[in-house]
């Protein structure tokens, strides 16, 4: 590394809209003291100290004191644009393996990597705000910017959920990166991407409906054979019979009914059952006492 990185980095100003410090002077905290460190957006703009994970504010910088302004110098001529690869893992439960995505982006050559557990019904992701956050502040110093994910479901499964992070991305002139999968390669959301991403999620949602709909088949296929379907039945003439006056007499919730009865039969007896054991066995028997 140059022995006075530095300088190197304060020839440019600080991009971060949290910091713009000028050039000639060190970068800012929030709480208006010199920082630590130079801002990771800053001194990327530097092709020596690209592969560097961070630059720290020299001493005569006085890092920690009260922040001012240092004599302006000339902004460093812009820089050739540069390629930042942000890399994105996601699963949706703790028991989940991911670090097998995580390998895969870091060999994919990504400079940042940003994971998180979490399921794609959560609407707010924190972990891939903060990419699309660092994306954008990457573009604002005219960066190619591209998203790489190791396959389309780690990003979203449903379309609406698609087409959006396509717009997202599209808004903030994006590219994105598949490194699997059918869509396996880079893809411009501004371009085809977006209609890309419609077409494959509405056809593993068809295949998610067409799995689940013969699924549902079988299990009725199997009722009408007499075979039970489930787990081992924990009902029987007396539990039902008391689930119903507590809840056509009493007017008790589901938690309290379960709470009240005991399984007489089988491995879990002498147990309560499960609120939805009971939810089930009253609209089963409300079910069959309405139907003509």
């Amino acid at each position: 590394m140059n022995p006075d990185p530095h300088k190197l980095v304060e020839a440019h100003l600080c991009p971060m809209s949290t910091c713009r410090a000028p050039a000639g002077s060190p970068c800012r905290t929030t709480a208006g003291k010199v920082a630590l460190k130079y801002h990771t957006a800053r001194f990327q703009l530097v092709p020596a100290l690209r592969s560097e994970l961070h630059v720290a504010t020299p001493a005569v910088r006085h890092p920690g004191s009260l922040w001012s302004a240092l004599p302006a110098v000339k902004p460093a001529a812009a820089a050739t644009p540069m390629e930042v690869r942000l890399g994105y893992a996601r699963v949706s439960t703790r028991t989940q393996e991911i670090q097998s995505q995580i390998d895969a982006l870091e060999a994919s050559g990504v400079h940042r990597l940003f994971h998180e557990r979490i399921s794609t019904r959560v609407r707010e992701r924190p972990e891939m705000k903060a990419a699309l956050a660092a994306a954008r502040e990457y573009r604002s110093l005219g960066a190619k910017v591209t998203l790489v994910v190791h396959e389309m479901k780690r990003l979203g499964r449903g379309a609406l959920e698609l087409l959006k992070a396509a717009e997202e991305l599209r808004d903030a002139e994006i590219e994105l990166e598949f490194l699997t999968g059918p869509l396996a390669g880079k893809h411009d959301p501004a371009g085809h991407g977006a209609a890309l991403f419609a077409f494959f999620a509405a056809m593993a949602e068809s295949e998610r409906d067409y799995i689940r709909d013969k699924t549902l088949e079988g299990q009725e296929t199997a009722r009408t054979n007499g075979k039970a379907i489930g787990g081992v039945k924990v009902s029987d003439e007396d539990m039902l019979a008391t689930a119903r006056r507590l809840r056509d007499e009493e007017n008790l919730s589901l938690r309290e009914i379960a709470a009240r009865l005991v399984i007489r039969t089988g491995k879990k007896r002498g147990q309560h059952p499960a609120p939805a054991t009971v939810m089930r066995m009253l609209r089963e028997h409300d079910e069959q006492t309405t139907t003509p």
